[in-house]
């Protein structure tokens, strides 16, 4: 996905695969939440597949749409915070609860980047295709056999760099989640505060490039693996 070429082509692939990585992402967060005892999430409608109460203006519109124009490297954004309460993590307590919940956003999108990197290499390797060409007529393979192709790995990336992106420590990303949840208590409640300030910080770093530097080396060392390029 480095240098990202805008065009109609890339946009009806693009789009969809960034809108399905953002929302498994929260869904990840809402079932696991309702898993361990909090119905938050089911009561706010956001168990669901429906991308509508999911769209956030800013983080799944906006930002993808200024990273295309910027040609950036990488492309990300976020959907709605699904509403938890850890007060109703019965199972684990709020502090395993939270860590739990923290990872499953980026744990999901990392499953389905390993699940669409399977089924990609198989979908795209000759013989398979060869074989579907006998099967269904070369036509069948060229309208929507390669249409597939095309949006899995779109997908792959996105849903790599989403889990990836998510997991640095910085609010109000999962990973600073999942941080605060391990610290104690008393140092908790101190830089609680601060955490206001996170998005301002998160969008400095982005501005400055800083997250690509962090993310790039990570999402090449995972992308090497699961496609071999």
């Amino acid at each position: 996905m480095e240098g990202l070429n805008i065009n109609i082509i890339n946009l009806i692939f693009m789009i969809p695969a960034l809108l399905f990585a953002v929302i498994v992402h929260e869904l990840g967060h809402g079932i696991v939440a309702y898993r361990l005892g909090d119905d938050t999430p089911k009561r706010a409608g956001r168990l669901t597949f429906n991308p509508i109460p999911h769209i956030d203006p800013l983080g799944s519109l906006l930002l993808p749409g200024l990273m295309l124009l910027l040609n950036s490297p990488f492309l990300f954004g976020w959907a709605k915070p699904i509403p938890i309460n850890p007060a109703n993590f019965k199972k684990l307590g709020y502090r395993a609860g939270m860590i739990l919940v923290s990872f499953a956003g980026p744990g999901t999108n990392f499953l389905f980047a390993v699940l669409f990197a399977v089924l990609l290499k198989f979908l795209a390797d000759q013989t398979t295709l060869i074989k579907l060409a006998g099967i269904f007529g070369a036509g069948f393979v060229k309208s929507i056999i390669v249409p597939i192709i095309i949006f899995l790995k779109y997908a792959v990336s996105i849903n790599l760099i989403l889990a990836i992106f998510n997991l640095l420590p910085v609010p109000p990303l999962d990973g600073w989640r999942i941080i605060a949840s391990l610290l104690p208590p008393e140092i908790e409640r101190k830089v609680e505060p601060y955490e206001e300030y996170g998005f301002i910080i998160l969008i400095v770093l982005i501005a400055a490039g800083i997250t690509s530097y962090v993310i790039l080396p990570v999402y090449k060392f995972f992308i090497n693996i699961l496609l071999g390029f």
